[in-house]
């Protein structure tokens, strides 16, 4: 008898309402040989059906749609919208990649066609077939806005804002709240001294060559508070530009942008050459005028590009030509 099978034998007293019975329980184990291994559970054993070959079924494949499409259909129902390149839809024999030895890849089975945008959502009768059904909600276009330069005249200032659209719980986006105001310098009713000043206060935000002016605005948190400081911003610009304090007297030829040609010794040199052996005073250089004389204008405009373009081979030709037209016009006309 093991030593388990000893403590597992004892007598225990069992209390009965007519008193104390000893009562002998038995107690005994059974060694379960294992192997190692936890046992499974089976609650519902289930027979075993051996499995058989496993039955393939073919598929059909269908024609590629293209070789179905009938000429006169209408493709814009066929390819209503952009989607990715599909080889069974296009009627055309593309082909797209690089092959040394062969030659390019054809539709089928070729991603480089789908990795490229297409364009055959917006073939030219889809884009009419738009126009015609977009027609009923647009207004005839105004009558004397017919060019470009008439919109420019009756509408000079171009404000650009941009929407954005997301996929996300949001809608809102920080950038949307910026304002681009833009209009041409020609358009306000500046003087000389008004303009100079305007462009001195703008700084780069003035394109010489375009002659227009860029203002940005996104200092607020919304779109429309940000138009309006624009608009502020242009009538504080036009009002200081016309104001002319006391200590812009003290501006000097060097402190010019461009060379000006009424304002410099040039052109007293040229009244007092033309009306020599005369004596010329200020008075008479401010006064003189050449809107009528071919050979000033040909010289004023010699030396105001050569100043502020700089020399170069045409400024310097040109700037010559002008002088000897000056001091030898009897040979410049023969």
């Amino acid at each position: 008898m093991s030593a388990l099978q000893t403590a597992l034998r004892r007598t225990t007293a069992v209390m009965m309402p007519s008193g104390i019975h000893p009562v002998r329980v038995w107690c005994s184990t059974k060694a379960v040989p294992t192997d190692g291994k936890f046992r499974v559970l089976d609650l519902k054993k289930k027979a075993f059906v051996p499995h058989g070959k496993k039955k393939y079924t073919k598929t059909i494949t269908l024609p590629p749609r293209s070789l179905s499409m009938p000429v006169d259909q209408d493709w814009s129902n066929v390819w209503p919208g952009p989607r990715t390149f599909h080889p069974a839809t296009v009627p055309l024999a593309l082909r797209q990649g690089y092959d040394q030895k062969r030659a390019s890849p054809g539709k089928y089975g070729n991603a480089e066609l789908m990795k490229i945008p297409n364009f055959l959502h917006l073939t030219p009768p889809a884009v009419k077939k738009h126009c015609s059904a977009l027609k009923q909600f647009c207004t005839e276009w105004p009558k004397g806005l017919e060019t470009d330069e008439d919109c420019d005249r009756h509408f000079p200032m171009t404000t650009i804002t941009t929407d954005y659209c997301h996929s996300s719980p949001t809608i809102k986006d920080p950038k949307a709240r910026i304002v681009t105001i833009k209009v041409k310098l020609s358009t306000f009713n500046l003087d000389k001294h008004a303009r100079d000043k305007m462009i001195r206060l703008v700084g780069d935000r003035y394109d010489e060559e375009t002659d227009m002016l860029t203002i940005v605005t996104d200092r607020c948190p919304t779109r429309k508070q940000n138009y309006d400081y624009g608009i502020y911003v242009l009538t504080a610009l036009y009002h200081e530009s016309n104001t002319f304090e006391e200590w812009e007297r003290q501006k000097q030829e060097a402190d010019m942008e461009h060379y000006i040609w009424e304002n410099n010794p040039s052109k007293k040199a040229y009244v007092t050459l033309t009306r020599w052996p005369q004596k010329v005073s200020d008075d008479d250089v401010k006064s003189h005028s050449i809107d009528d004389d071919t050979v000033g204008q040909k010289y004023k405009e010699a030396v105001t590009e050569l100043l502020n373009n700089g020399e170069d081979t045409y400024t310097l030709n040109k700037y010559k030509e002008a002088v000897l037209a000056v001091l030898l016009p009897q040979n410049i006309q023969s």
